[in-house]
């Protein structure tokens, strides 16, 4: 996709009535910067692991990538250090045991 990208809190905003619709709760643990604040997605299982998605640059565009996977205590850790680096970043935190978070879905990336 070419063109204007959406607006960070506008893109949480989309993606939180997403996973409302198919019945995933998701939380912001942390606000970034609305217009340009990078954004991570933590999965928790509620068994104590969890995975953590960002979104990076490939060859062909923007695409979701698995980060971490372990531990949720691991994974909140990296979260608080990231957060320490980049104050405009924003944190959504899932609680699915699935593990359901729609990032591959179209229109997401």
């Amino acid at each position: 996709m070419s063109g204007a990208r959406l607006t960070a809190g506008l893109w949480v905003h989309a993606y939180r009535h997403r996973l409302g619709l198919a019945g995933i709760p998701v939380y912001v643990a942390a606000k970034g910067d609305p217009t340009a604040g990078a954004v991570l997605v933590k999965v928790a299982r509620m068994n104590g692991e969890a995975q953590l998605y960002g979104r990076e640059l490939t060859a062909a565009g923007r695409a979701w990538t698995l980060l971490r996977d372990g531990a949720e205590g691991e994974i909140d850790d990296a979260v608080t250090r990231q957060r320490g680096f980049d104050p405009d970043l924003w944190v959504l935190e899932i609680e699915d045991a699935a593990g359901r978070h729609l990032l591959d879905e179209p229109g997401l990336d």
